[in-house]
């Protein structure tokens, strides 16, 4: 049977092959056809000089491209120098057949798309690949709609954690207006409370370190990843979120010494790491404390968040990082769902252990915690 590329060339020796690694069925024409006819995907096969010889019509939708523009170039013309770079990285980096990895490039038109790529090797039984068959899907909506969830996630964690700010900052204030008060009618300790007046400016100094962390998880996330010490992530967040455990009675302790440090982009780790202590806090009805702390095991890093709370039910565990799931009241569910997300992109992944006595440890485990 001939199958014939969008010029017209007959292409039925490549999908007659078979892979002897993956077993790769032969694609009959009609397979070609559904694919034209029902997928919104971009397929192309690209031979072993980097050619492309088919693509699908979902290329017009998805890059602007007509189809003819596309045959019988290489695939890095149409791609900036840096587009060209990463993807070059990416492929030698991954020592599988199949590549999978995110692009963000520029369309015909001129406008910014994020694909999702997979590229798999095809080749006759030998060590070098004869075809590559690239897929690529559109996923700009979708990381719009999760980038949506996690503005409107982060927006009611800083509103939760006003009231905590708020609490911090009207027991100084209270406290001075009663010493102006007491200075205005005339007492005799002057000195004594001036002290004391300066204390209480200094608490409210501190506050400004507060306040900065809680504007600072209000802005939108970046995406710009490089080695940093896990301890300074650590104590920004406990910065922001002891006021709201102090409220609880509630200590956070941080186990030391820190040294550890991981690829990452430091806002979304932040992120992560807030949503994993303030969770703690609401878990525990009783004061208590939560413990972060850090230890590496062969290549992994691992930061723990433990507390002393009521557990997490055998029959839920499972459930936990489902969208709008949650056990509480007033709760989003998408805290953990959001977690998640961030950590994949990390090469991360999220760790639930039952304490043996009460509470619950959760682990950010990075296992590819150095620069790629």
């Amino acid at each position: 049977m001939e199958i014939n590329n969008n010029n017209g060339e007959d292409i039925s020796a490549f999908f007659s092959k078979t892979n002897t690694t993956n077993r790769v069925a032969a694609l009959p024409l009609s397979v070609l056809s559904w694919i034209e006819e029902n997928s919104s995907d971009v397929f192309l096969l690209i031979d072993e000089n980097g050619k492309i010889v088919y693509a699908t019509k979902a290329v017009e939708s998805t890059l602007s491209y007509k189809v003819q523009d596309l045959l019988g170039i290489y695939w890095h013309e149409k791609l900036p120098e840096k587009d060209v770079f990463y993807i070059r990285k990416q492929v030698k980096g991954q020592k599988s057949s199949r590549k999978n990895f995110v692009l963000n490039v520029l369309n015909n038109d001129r406008n910014h798309v994020l694909l999702d790529c997979i590229v798999e090797e095809w080749t006759d039984g030998g060590t070098r690949p004869m075809h590559y068959l690239v897929y690529l899907k559109d996923i700009t909506h979708k990381k719009e709609t999760e980038e949506m969830m996690v503005r409107s996630e982060k927006m009611s964690v800083a509103g939760q954690l006003a009231a905590g700010i708020a609490h911090e900052i009207r027991n100084p204030l209270t406290s001075l207006k009663g010493f102006l008060q007491l200075l205005q009618a005339g007492v005799n300790r002057k000195e004594e409370y001036f002290t004391i007046m300066i204390d209480e400016i200094e608490k409210i100094e501190k506050i400004e370190s507060i306040t900065s962390e809680l504007l600072y998880i209000s802005k939108p996330l970046t995406d710009n990843k490089k080695i940093e010490p896990v301890i300074n992530m650590i104590e920004d967040i406990v910065t922001l979120l002891l006021p709201q455990a102090t409220l609880n009675n509630i200590e956070i302790l941080i186990e030391r010494p820190v040294h550890e440090k991981i690829f990452c982009d430091r806002s979304q780790i932040k992120q992560v790491l807030i949503n994993l202590v303030k969770n703690a806090i609401e878990a525990m009805d009783t004061p208590g404390k939560i413990v972060l702390s850090t230890e590496q095991v062969d290549d992994n890093i691992i930061i723990s968040v433990s507390d002393e709370g009521r557990g997490i039910e055998t029959d839920i565990l499972h459930k936990l990082g489902e969208p709008f799931f949650t056990t509480k009241q007033s709760g989003t569910g998408l805290g953990l769902l959001i977690t998640k997300q961030i950590l994949k992109a990390h090469h991360a992944s999220l760790q639930i252990k039952q304490k043996p006595t009460k509470g619950s440890t959760f682990q950010l485990v990075f296992t590819d915690s150095k620069e790629e």
